[in-house]
């Protein structure tokens, strides 16, 4: 995608998911030509990343295209400036993940989040798993914190989890214990 127009771009891929969606397909392989997505892989994207999005806008009414576009463009920075533009081969498989019910620090989610926003960042999460998915979602909703907010977050961290801790406590709705 040319970078002056890299979101209008995004968004004509966005609404011919939602569209094909709507229209009942589901087979995410007939969604995209080889041009649209190498396009997306220009941005750090895989049809994937535009699927899981518009699937559960149509299913759930959420996230709306404002979010996921606050998502992908976290992850379209951490591409081009981390990554230098070359994509990742390395896959987190969905068992590699902390579980539901793991805490840090009490907080309970928050191991798998992380995880997962820190994979999402580098382009490493496999088909199965979304970051932003409805648990994400309800998560984020209950600290008070936005999707693309807790990606930036995360890899200004550094891998650090006590400065995320730090972040949730001052900007979210985390109490310090």
């Amino acid at each position: 995608m040319i970078a002056y127009t890299w979101s209008v771009g995004l968004k004509a891929l966005y609404d011919k998911a939602v569209s094909e969606n709507r229209n009942g397909n589901l087979a995410l392989e007939t969604y995209f030509s080889e041009a649209q997505i190498k396009s997306l892989a220009t941005i750090g994207l895989r049809p994937i990343n535009v699927y899981d999005y518009a699937e559960d806008f149509v299913k759930y009414g959420e996230p709306d295209w404002e979010t996921f576009l606050l998502v992908a463009a976290a992850r379209r920075d951490y591409f081009l400036h981390e990554q230098r533009g070359t994509l990742s081969v390395a896959e987190i498989d969905s068992s590699d993940l902390p579980a539901k019910t793991d805490k840090l620090e009490g907080i309970e989610w928050l191991p798998r989040i992380l995880r997962k926003a820190q994979c999402f960042l580098e382009g490493g999460l496999c088909h199965d798993i979304m970051y932003g998915c409805g648990g994400d979602r309800n998560f984020l909703k209950s600290h008070g914190i936005h999707p693309a907010d807790l990606l930036r977050v995360v890899w200004a961290s550094r891998g650090d989890s006590g400065k995320v801790l730090n972040y949730l406590r001052e900007f979210g709705t985390v109490k310090t214990s």
